[in-house]
């Protein structure tokens, strides 16, 4: 591990001090700056080695780890290119090359079409050229985003540019989905599209940019002229024609005019394909610390959830789904002052999931072993909507109101051997939501805009869940007769806000940020639980039936200040908050008025274009939740029960963060640190009674919790190869403290490690590859030791024989440490398209696991044993599919 460490420092180091900087100013003859001149690095052949542009200022530079004799080449509309030979030797560090650039008089008699640049940079904007990448086997946007440097989308669907996730993913300017993009980018073909755009320093509220503070990041794509105000799209149809009848159906249809934008798309599979990714991303987007992002994190959390999750693993290769997706959305145009953004989806899923657990426990007088195999069964409906009124009073003045309402049902069901002994779970719970928002904005000049926002939310999640089993004889004795319980839960929310937003940018750019508001949170949960003989209740115990209610009120007022040093900026922050609690248990109230203030610092420095460093510390103090003050236990699972505290309680922490970039994420050599060290002095942890058939836990404050978590990204394209290397490092320690089985305090350390890299290609030939690794260690101190290595490893090969013909094959192997046998596993997928009607007509195959492997076992670590798990797979399938657009 240590030699590892030391032979990244190693080739960090080396990179860093082999790469020499070009710098300088450009400007014209009468000595005024030249902003967004372009500046390339040419080889002898006139092959582009580098590039950037001036900025504002005029001012250029780039680094560059190429050694020889090159040409650095001028160019702006209006001037003449100016070009000039330079020569980079082993010992050159930096080289400064001011340019004056001559005007250039021209008619437009003669046009002379050349070559366009894959890649343009325009202030905040970077433009790239889709035909540049795209390739016939891209069947979604998705599959094209892949492909483009500095942009990475994950095995979740997550798109980040760099090491930042985008904020949203627009179509000629509109955005339909907000953070629920992937329903976009899983399901639209790219062939329509002309170029991204990559908009950085990215601002939600068109009137604030400019003045606020932004670091956020979004995707724009543009689509060809040929493809706007028309109805085009596809539709994708796909079987196996086996017993086992796996299908796919899929169809996108959109039209982009003047005044009216649709688009309608659907989705319908049993491949384990996922279309829509976590949809809570689009019911229920999350922003902090952003203007008008007042009532984001307020949400209901179930209790009781048979769901389950597959660590480190592909997910499609353990759900058995039947899912169908329609999604309907549009956005209209009446008035140049008003539009209309309207969206409907409807989702329905049934996922079967099979596992057998093995789970060890040896804590403090606790030895035994459980067995579980169990197959669940998950149903759910989910219908959402969304309207947005967006009106523009005047070019300074805008109202914006958001209407959303979801609904979803639930019916789960598990099918459980627990220790030799059938059992039978079913949870059946529904959702609902109802948030209004509307948010005025008024700009008063280029450096003032004011912002008043109003939010209500209101939500409810009933969950009514049985067992036909009785396992807590030593919980409550003389229950012989009983053979079955059940829990009912009504967990209810409703929050009302205002803020009251002002954000003042200084003549010398300083920001100046001032808000007041008020934010209102009532929760009542109700629970009920009921041991049965056969249909009728024998018993309602007590210290298991929760009747609380808890409202909180929150008058805050928040100030920040930016304060901007040429290349240096601090930031403070003060936050206010005087807090009004009230707690009602059994018809029992309290109340509870605390006050308190959250200070921030920070600073952000740019040493140069080329290395940045973000720093901030902040001391937070946050009240208690909705499930942490609950006086009596609640059943969440066949086996286990909680409590809450039945009292206030305030935490404090603090933070402190720091990142460093070395480079630019679209240069050839990027690369991220990033540290978070997080202490808790107070926090809340458990005091659990742990049985063979049952735990009990109850929540309990405790003093000191340290986090700590260090993150390192190396990105490196290799022109020889045209491949890019991408080398990732991890490392996360984290101290608690608990107590098992009415015991004294104990500490646990937890450790993990994470290092890998890949290495994929972008030839313009009929081969391309991808390769990666990834290793994981964890390990666990207490009072026992625990300790697992997991590996994952892929290699994906792409062949474009010609334009009508292409073949992809994936491979991976997963190795999952601490299992004597059975802890290696092969995966081989492929697919196959021909193109029957060029631009119409495309016939596919694809294949899934066809190594059929039946099920895989993993190993995982805790504080009080370890668990092994055995899902079942998928089993091999091959699809042949018919693509027909139009």
């Amino acid at each position: 591990m240590k030699g590892n460490k030391f032979l990244i420092i190693l080739l960090f180091c080396c990179s860093i001090h082999s790469q020499t900087i070009i710098k300088g100013v450009v400007k014209d003859v009468q000595n005024n700056a030249i902003p967004y001149a372009n500046i390339a690095l040419k080889d002898s052949l006139n092959a582009i080695i580098s590039y950037t542009y001036s900025l504002e200022d005029g001012n250029y530079s780039f680094t560059i780890s190429n050694k020889g004799s090159f040409n650095l080449s001028f160019s702006s509309m209006g001037y003449k290119v100016k070009t000039i030979p330079i020569i980079i030797k082993s010992e050159t560090k930096e080289i400064i090359k001011n340019i004056l650039l001559d005007e250039d008089s021209f008619e437009l008699d003669e046009i002379i079409v050349q070559s366009e640049k894959a890649i343009k940079v325009k202030k905040d904007t970077i433009e790239v050229k889709v035909n540049r990448f795209l390739s016939q086997n891209d069947v979604t946007v998705e599959d094209l985003l892949k492909k483009i440097p500095g942009v990475s989308v994950d095995s979740e669907g997550v798109i980040k540019i760099g090491n930042q996730e985008i904020e949203k993913l627009m179509v000629d300017g509109d955005d339909f989905f907000d953070k629920g993009y992937k329903i976009l980018s899983k399901n639209m073909p790219p062939d329509q599209l002309e170029k991204i755009q990559i908009l950085q320093k990215y601002s939600n509220n068109k009137l604030l940019k400019g003045i606020e503070e932004s670091d956020k990041v979004a995707l724009n794509l543009v689509l060809k002229d040929n493809a706007k105000r028309q109805w085009f799209g596809n539709i994708s149809i796909g079987n196996n024609f086996t017993a086992e009848n796996r299908y796919h159906l899929k169809s996108y249809l959109m039209n982009f005019g003047k005044k009216n934008k649709y688009i309608l798309l659907s989705n319908f599979n049993n491949t384990g394909y996922d279309a829509t990714g976590d949809i809570r991303h689009l019911i229920k987007p999350i922003r902090f610390n952003e203007p008008a992002s007042i009532g984001d994190d307020q949400q209901i959390n179930n209790l009781i959830n048979l769901a389950t999750r597959v660590p480190n693993f592909k997910k499609s290769r353990v759900h058995f789904n039947n899912a169908e997706l329609i999604s309907l959305n549009a956005i209209f145009n009446p008035t140049k002052k008003l539009k209309i953004k309207t969206l409907g989806f409807f989702n329905s899923d049934e996922r079967d999931f099979f596992k057998n657990i093995i789970n060890e426990v040896n804590v403090n007088d606790a030895n035994f072993t459980n067995i579980e195999n169990s197959k669940y069964l998950n149903k759910k409906e989910i219908a959402f909507g969304k309207l947005d009124l967006i009106y523009s009073i005047s070019k300074t003045k805008v109202v914006e109101a958001t209407t959303k309402y979801n609904t979803g049902n639930f019916n789960d069901s598990s099918n459980l051997v627990f220790n030799g002994n059938s059992t039978l779970e079913n949870l059946q719970h529904k959702n609902s939501l109802l948030d209004q928002k509307l948010t005025f904005t008024n700009k008063f000049n280029d450096k003032n805009v004011f912002l008043l926002t109003g939010r209500f939310i209101k939500e409810e999640s009933p969950q009514n869940y049985k067992i036909n089993q009785f396992f807590y004889e030593d919980l409550f004795p003389a229950s012989e007769d009983v053979n079955n319980v059940t829990q009912t839960i009504k967990n209810k929310m409703q929050f009302v806000g205002f803020n009251a937003h002002l954000l003042n940018r200084k003549e010398n750019d300083d920001l100046l940020e001032l808000q007041i508001g008020n934010e209102y949170r009532k929760d009542n949960l109700l629970s009920e639980f009921n041991l049965l003989e056969d249909n009728t209740v024998f018993r309602i115990p007590l210290g298991y039936q929760n009747e609380t209610s808890y409202s909180v009120n929150n008058l805050y007022f928040k100030t920040k200040y930016l304060l901007k040093l040429n290349k240096f900026d601090v930031f403070t922050m003060l936050d206010f908050h005087q807090l009004s609690n009230n707690l009602n248990i059994d018809n029992s109230s309290i109340k509870q008025n605390p006050f308190f203030i959250n200070p921030s610092i920070g600073f952000n420095w740019e040493i140069n274009s080329n290395n940045k460093i973000n720093t901030s510390y902040s001391y937070n103090t946050t009240n208690a939740k909705a499930l942490d003050v609950f006086s009596d236990f609640i059943l969440t699972g066949f086996r286990s029960f909680s409590k809450g505290t039945g009292g206030f309680n305030q935490l404090n922490a603090s933070n402190l963060t720091f990142n460093y970039e070395l480079g630019n994420w679209s240069d050839r050599f990027f690369a991220n640190t990033s540290i978070v060290f997080n202490k808790n002095y107070d926090f809340f942890s458990s005091n659990t009674v742990i049985n063979q058939n049952f735990a009990q836990s109850k929540k309990i404050l405790i003093k000191d919790r340290a986090f700590l978590q260090i993150n390192t990204s190396l990105n490196y394209y290799f022109k020889s190869i045209t491949s890019n290397l991408t080398v990732d490092l991890g490392f996360v320690q984290s101290e608690f403290k608990n107590i098992i089985n009415n015991l004294n305090l104990r500490t646990i350390s937890f450790k993990s490690y994470n290092y890998g890299f890949e290495l994929s290609s972008g030839f313009r030939g009929i081969f391309n590859y991808d390769f990666g690794t990834k290793w994981k260690a964890n390990k666990i101190e207490t009072t026992i030791s625990n300790s697992f290595t997991d590996n994952v490893s892929y290699l994906n090969l792409s062949f474009i024989f010609n334009k009508n013909l292409d073949f992809q094959l994936e491979t991976e192997r997963y190795y999952f440490g601490n299992l004597e046998k059975d802890n290696t596993y092969y995966f081989l997928d492929f697919s196959a398209r021909q193109t029957i009607i060029k631009n119409k007509l495309t016939l596919s195959l694809s294949g899934k696991n066809l190594f059929n492997t039946e099920k895989f076992k993993n190993f995982s670590i805790s504080d009080i044993g370890s668990s092994t798990t055995e899902y079942r797979l998928v089993p091999r399938f091959v699809l042949l599919k018919l693509e027909y657009r139009f």
